[in-house]
């Protein structure tokens, strides 16, 4: 669920009326690890972030900004308790709809419901991508990956936001920044 699909295919227009507008300052709380998710998110304007508590320390999992849908996925589908946090970084714009409705839009129309296939699916690579990426590469290897792929991350996202992202503290994405510019990187 994602802005450009929903631009692209008409028949979503014919369920705008089941989504709700929302604006929502920074840190606003969508969704606490352990409740069970009862809405889709679509951000129109600003930036979401899912994390999780580990032990005391916030570990962030996804950034998503104007035109990327979230929820809680597992939550929303399995009504279980959510694995992780949503909270807004910015202050945002937001559409929802809930799961009742949700559930509607795909059940009546074949080609939304193959759309969010092919959304998970692709939500589904970039998890792999990101896993195999926190097991293998440095995080000064993640921190270029970033620098390189999602440049965006790196102007509008709060640094201890970027640390917890890369699974490292502020000092340590601090060294890996002062050495990438001492290397005309």
């Amino acid at each position: 669920m994602n802005k450009r699909t929903i631009a692209a295919t008409s028949e979503w227009y014919k369920f705008n009326h089941l989504f709700k507008r929302l604006e929502i300052p920074a840190k606003t709380m969508l969704l606490r690890e352990g409740e069970i998710s009862k809405n889709a998110y679509l951000v129109e304007k600003g930036c979401l972030r899912t994390w999780f508590n580990n032990d005391g320390i916030d570990i962030t999992t996804q950034f998503f900004f104007e035109g990327e849908g979230v929820s809680s996925i597992e939550s929303f589908r399995t009504n279980g308790p959510s694995l992780y946090s949503i909270e807004s970084i910015e202050p945002s714009i937001i559409q929802f709809i809930s799961k009742k409705d949700f559930e509607f839009v795909l059940d009546s129309s074949p080609n939304i419901k193959m759309e969010m296939e092919n959304h998970l699916f692709n939500r589904f690579v970039h998890c792999q991508k990101l896993l195999l990426s926190h097991i293998k590469d440095s995080p000064q290897e993640r921190y270029i990956q970033i620098l390189q792929q999602r440049p965006d991350i790196i102007k509008r996202i709060p640094q201890h936001y970027i640390a917890s992202y890369l699974g490292i503290t502020k000092v340590h994405l601090s060294r890996i920044k002062s050495k990438l510019v001492r290397k005309g990187a």
